[in-house]
């Protein structure tokens, strides 16, 4: 009997049959249709659109539309477990579809929970019938352009990236870096200031940008060691013109969204929690002999083989059960404690998925760094997910720290 791998969320019986439905879904994609072309888009580091496209048909680019914009209306929950069963197959894959998939949270169910004047909520209502009208009868796909380095990326600052109220719309200007999808997407959601005098934070909008307006430029090489697909070059607007109704929120709430709904922040890690999966199920299947297109030896008599597929499993599960966790806790206004363990789930994840990789290449020996394997692959690309802004590694440990120490509004005395 060959190994069968976990469910993504351990044991499925607990999840709704729509979640259900749609995890399959996805897991049906990436066995059949985005696991045997990973290697082209990492090796070549194209976008890919072959990929998408079975998205746009399975229906799934409008996996957070509201139901009553014709998507499937799910829940951070629902999304992040199909996030990470696509992620288990195409790191890419998975990676891209959350910077596409934001844009329908953040303007979604992020959006309904926060406060809005009632001319606020209308139109927001007509913004966001236009975003999701392209996506879910157009099939266009939506970028996340957010990245500029610095305190910026960080939440420290406001973006450097201008938005100059005109008649009828807004001219944009500024740069971003690491701009996934670039020179892919259809629209790029880009977070900018307005251009106000002593503009701060609060002055934040977030609006989108057709790829094919006048002034745009994306520029700049890509090669780097992982998540090569993902095509993250740089991105300039100079003088770029869009319409009022380019606002995935109205004036000023992407600020009150970012402060009131965390969990935003950590939709890159299900991309990882599916890598973490994919290292250890590819050593199970290379220990019983059972890696397709390799002659059937198994390895697994051996104490050593066992003692470490052991330790792999015991990291896959920890790592799991904070995954969950920060999945059920994802909510507007999570309590200090919830914030703290949402630290924690993303640092963990991000970290362990990298160390099982890890586990996975010395308990698989010389094999594993072969690239016609798709060890090495998840190696690198697992690698990346502990720099990625706005939430890297240090920066969790960093904030993590100062709340486990500090209660709100507290401060050390200066000795003289």
């Amino acid at each position: 009997m060959a190994y069968v791998p976990s469910h993504i969320a351990g044991n499925a019986r607990w999840l709704t049959d729509k979640q259900r439905e749609l995890i399959e879904r996805a897991s049906v994609l990436g066995r059949e249709k985005f696991a045997p072309r990973a290697a082209k888009f990492d090796r070549e580091a194209v976008f890919p659109f072959e990929n998408y496209a079975d998205l746009r048909e399975a229906g799934l680019l409008g996996v957070c539309v509201p139901e009553a914009y014709g998507g499937l209306g799910c829940d951070f929950a629902t999304y992040v477990m199909i996030a990470a069963e696509i992620g288990r197959h195409c790191g890419t894959t998975a990676l891209t579809w959350n910077m596409h998939v934001s844009s329908s949270m953040w303007s979604g169910f992020i959006a309904d929970s926060l406060e809005m004047t009632p001319q606020q909520r209308a139109d927001h209502e007509r913004c966001r019938a236009v975003h999701y009208e392209r996506i879910v009868q157009q099939g266009k796909v939506y970028a996340q352009s957010f990245s500029e380095g610095g305190s910026a990326a960080a939440g420290k600052a406001p973006w450097g990236t201008v938005a100059r109220k005109v008649d009828g719309g807004y001219v944009v200007n500024g740069k971003k870096i690491f701009a996934s999808l670039a020179g892919a997407a259809d629209v790029y959601g880009v977070l900018c200031t307005l251009d106000v005098p002593g503009a701060t934070q609060r002055d934040s909008m977030y609006l989108s940008i057709p790829a094919d307006s006048p002034g745009i430029r994306v520029y700049g090489d890509w090669d780097p060691l992982g998540m090569r697909g993902t095509v993250s070059r740089n991105l300039e607007f100079k003088e770029v013109f869009v319409g009022d109704e380019a606002r995935m929120m109205p004036e000023g709430l992407y600020f009150q969204a970012a402060v009131r709904y965390p969990h935003m922040f950590a939709t890159l890690s299900p991309t990882y929690m599916g890598l973490a999966q994919a290292a250890y199920d590819f050593t199970v299947q290379y220990l019983r002999g059972e890696v397709p297109g390799m002659p059937p030896v198994m390895r697994r008599m051996y104490p050593t083989k066992q003692v470490a597929v052991a330790e792999m499993r015991v990291k896959l599960e920890q790592t799991r059960a904070l995954f969950l966790q920060n999945a059920r806790d994802a909510q507007v206004d999570p309590d200090r404690d919830t914030r703290m363990r949402l630290y924690a789930a993303h640092y963990t994840i991000m970290e362990n998925a990298n160390d099982l990789a890890r586990l996975a290449i010395r308990t698989c020996g010389g094999q594993s760094m072969l690239k016609s394997l798709p060890l090495e692959r998840i190696y690198r690309d697992s690698r990346c997910g502990a720099l990625m802004l706005p939430w890297t590694a240090e920066l969790c440990i960093d904030r993590l720290g100062r709340e486990c120490l500090y209660e709100p509004g507290e401060k050390d005395e200066v000795i003289e």
